[in-house]
């Protein structure tokens, strides 16, 4: 980068921080549209179609979405966005953080947001303007969710132990996309592909006993595709409807 090229862009950001908008404001982000679903308790919808249940009601404070095109077949489940609207009397500079937990088609809208998400837009004592819209110009862009380097799988109810397991992993730190899980056989000490159920849901047949070691494909905004392994991830005698922590390595 050559000298007046490099002033360019300090200027630029320099600009952006401190005459044209707050530093909250500039998201560099994707312009869409957004609405709210209906939901007398304002939060997240238990039959999502990523398969989180439900935890998809509470997750994020509540603060959940149904995305279109972002839902990517069900890979972009669980990814954070940070979203504000765009109406200045009415919409908040910071917007919200919303966490994908379901799919769903608007008019010509990426984001179906839960009330609680929608409300969150709005400045102070503004958020009735918004409900009243119903739908409104947003500006979003993909963020790191505040999870901590840390995964929290969920054992499906259906599943039946000790041969057919299904997981939901919970939270999805960092801004990948988790688009393929094997898990270790070791009698053949082979890997095993599990199979994308639905949304964010793998399971398999005939699971190996003894404690499960997972690795999960990555894909992170045009960085090559790589595989992260984490060791006994689920313990041998695991039961469904239970949820497992781990931390993921740095």
């Amino acid at each position: 980068m050559g000298f007046r090229s490099s002033m360019n862009y300090y200027y630029a950001a320099f600009l952006c921080i401190t005459v044209l908008l707050p530093a909250a404001l500039c998201y560099g982000g994707d312009y869409s549209r957004a609405t709210y679903y209906g939901r007398p308790d304002f939060l997240g919808t238990p039959t999502g179609a990523c398969g989180f249940g439900e935890y998809g009601r509470f997750v994020n404070d509540g603060r959940v979405t149904g995305v279109s095109r972002l839902y990517r077949g069900g890979s972009g489940c669980g990814a954070c966005y940070r979203v504000r609207c765009t109406i200045p009397e009415d919409c908040s500079e910071e917007g919200t953080r919303v966490v994908v937990t379901d799919y769903g088609e608007g008019d010509k809208t990426d984001f179906i947001l839960s009330q609680a998400a929608f409300e969150s837009l709005a400045r102070p004592y503004k958020a009735q303007h918004l409900f009243a819209y119903g739908v409104v110009g947003v500006e979003f862009k993909r963020v790191p969710c505040l999870y901590y380097r840390r995964f929290i799988f969920l054992v499906l109810p259906q599943s039946r132990y000790p041969a057919y397991l299904a997981i939901v992993p919970l939270y999805q730190p960092g801004t990948f996309d988790i688009i393929a899980i094997e898990i270790f056989q070791a009698d053949r000490g082979e890997w095993r592909p599990m199979r994308r159920a639905y949304g964010t849901v793998f399971d398999i047949t005939e699971a190996p006993l003894g404690v499960i070691t997972l690795r999960y494909k990555s894909v992170d905004y045009g960085d090559p595709e790589s595989w992260v392994q984490l060791n006994e991830v689920i313990p041998s005698d695991w039961k469904a409807g239970h949820a497992y922590e781990i931390e993921i390595p740095a």
